[in-house]
């Protein structure tokens, strides 16, 4: 049996500092939410575009959207895997703190440090993420003349 030198105090206390990063990986599941769902959308639109039947006269607009959404998928899948880091590496910050309450091991460093590299793989995910949409947005063009109001 492991004996614990931290009292039941260190271990509220410990709660107490684990609870904003479980708010934080709260934050991240709902953006991994989100990527997923426009990762989903352009590997249908994807799918859509490179099985349907085009002439010639649009083999260079349909080579075009589908490099765009390969580039567009890579991005996603990129930013997917910074914020799932960046949520493991969260969920070692919060291990951190109670193996330092539970077992009173001097790991505040080592928590500092999975906090920062967590919130550093964020940042990658989220500016990589950032990138998609603003390619996205270059290239989805909405006629607005062929529209009838």
């Amino acid at each position: 049996m492991i004996e614990t030198s931290g009292s039941v105090g260190d271990v509220a206390h410990a709660i107490q500092l684990a609870l904003a990063p479980v708010f934080m990986l709260t934050g991240i599941a709902g953006i991994l939410n989100v990527m997923a769902g426009r990762l989903a959308r352009i590997v249908d639109r994807g799918r859509s575009v490179s099985e349907g039947s085009f002439g010639p006269e649009q083999a260079t607009r349909v080579r075009d959207e589908l490099l765009n959404l390969e580039h567009r998928r890579k991005l996603t899948g990129w930013s997917i895997n910074a914020c799932t880091l960046a949520a493991l590496l969260t969920c070692m910050v919060v291990a951190t703190l109670f193996a330092e309450a539970m077992l009173g091991l001097p790991l505040r460093t080592a928590a500092g440090a999975f906090f920062i590299a967590s919130m550093g793989a964020l940042i990658v995910g989220l500016a990589t993420f950032l990138r998609e949409v603003h390619l996205s947005h270059l290239t989805v063009r909405i006629p607005i003349a062929q529209l009838q109001l």
